[in-house]
C-alpha cells in the first residue's frame, strides 16, 4: 500500500510525526531518503519527540555515526547518519547489525550508503521538498 503524509510547515510537524508512527507500527528499521536539506534530522526529532525523547537531546550523528536516544518508557532508540560512510564495512565496524537486531526503532539517514547491509524488512521512507516549503513523505508497505 502507498502512503503519503504533507507536511505543511514546521508547526505541522508534532501531527505528521504522530501521523507517521500511527502508520508505520511494527516497523522498526526506518530509511529516511532525501536530498540534503530535506529535513531527515528534523523530521526525526519531531519523531522522536512523539516517543517521550527530550527534544533537546536529539541531535544529527553526522560525526558519531549513531546517537541513542531514550524513549519516555526507557526503551532506546537509535538514530544513525551514514553521509559519511564511504564502505559498507564501515557500517558493520559499528556494529550496525546489533543495533538493527536489537528491536529498538533505528531511523537512519543516507541509508541508500548501506543499502545492501539492509534488512528485508527496512521500510524506505522518502521525504522531498516542495517548492512551498513543505515537506512530502511518501512511502509503499
Amino acid at each position: 500500500m502507498q502512503h503519503r503524509i504533507v507536511i505543511r510547515d514546521l508547526k505541522d510537524l508534532d501531527r505528521a510525526a504522530e501521523e507517521f508512527l500511527r502508520l508505520v507500527s511494527g516497523h522498526n528499521i526506518i530509511a529516511l531518503h532525501g536530498p540534503m536539506g530535506a529535513g531527515k534530522t528534523t523530521f526525526t526529532t519531531a519523531l522522536c519527540r512523539r516517543l517521550g525523547v527530550r527534544e533537546d537531546a536529539v541531535g544529527s550523528p553526522t560525526f558519531a555515526i549513531v546517537n541513542e536516544y531514550r524513549s519516555g518508557s526507557g526503551e532506546p532508540i537509535y538514530h544513525f547518519d551514514f553521509y559519511r560512510i564511504t564502505k559498507p564495512e564501515e557500517a558493520l565496524d559499528i556494529g550496525l547489525y546489533d543495533y538493527l537486531d536489537s528491536g529498538a526503532p533505528c531511523i537512519m539517514e543516507w541509508a541508500e550508503n548501506i543499502e545492501e547491509l539492509l534488512p528485508e524488512e527496512t521500510l524506505v521512507v522518502n521525504i522531498t521538498a516542495g517548492e512551498d516549503g513543505s515537506r512530502t513523505l511518501s512511502w509503499e508497505d
